[in-house]
């Protein structure tokens, strides 16, 4: 059984934004979510659950206005779904455990690195720094994260 849950207290403490994104697949304002421009190392992991979802080394400026991804940190941790919702075919990303809606992949990523994007909001995640990965229970992803250039 995961440690990892979809917990009743973090749901009831979310901020309207992010209760509107992970549980009614909402999707923050480009440009705004305040991940899209951290450059510290560490991994970003589901708001609800606490899930490690990606590391601050697969992460890149794909000018889209969302914090974009090339990879999973796990990916057991986060499910692909098709989305038919705007008259438009995409692949949705949830948290495996939490169920929350992160965002979208695309097949547009950097092709040197797998080429996908996953365009994560950033209301979804919540960023914990190396330096305090070990203490809230992350050391073993410890090895998954490089400095960021």
């Amino acid at each position: 059984m995961s440690r990892y849950r979809k917990d009743p207290e973090r749901i009831a403490a979310l901020t309207p934004e992010q209760y509107r994104i992970t549980q009614h697949s909402g999707t923050e304002r480009p440009g705004t979510g305040e991940h899209l421009h951290n450059r510290e190392p560490g991994i970003y992991v589901d708001i609800v659950s606490g899930e490690p979802l990606f590391a601050s080394s697969d992460k890149y400026d794909a000018g889209c206005g969302w914090p974009s991804f090339t990879r999973p940190i796990a990916p057991a941790h986060v499910v692909e779904t098709p989305d038919y919702s705007l008259g438009m075919i995409r692949t949705e990303v949830r948290s495996r455990d939490g169920d929350s809606h992160l965002g979208h992949v695309f097949p547009d990523g950097p092709r040197d690195r797998g080429g996908l994007r996953y365009c994560i909001n950033s209301a979804s995640l919540r960023f914990i720094h190396r330096d305090d990965m070990e203490a809230e229970g992350y050391g073993a992803w410890l090895d998954q994260v490089e400095d960021v250039t």
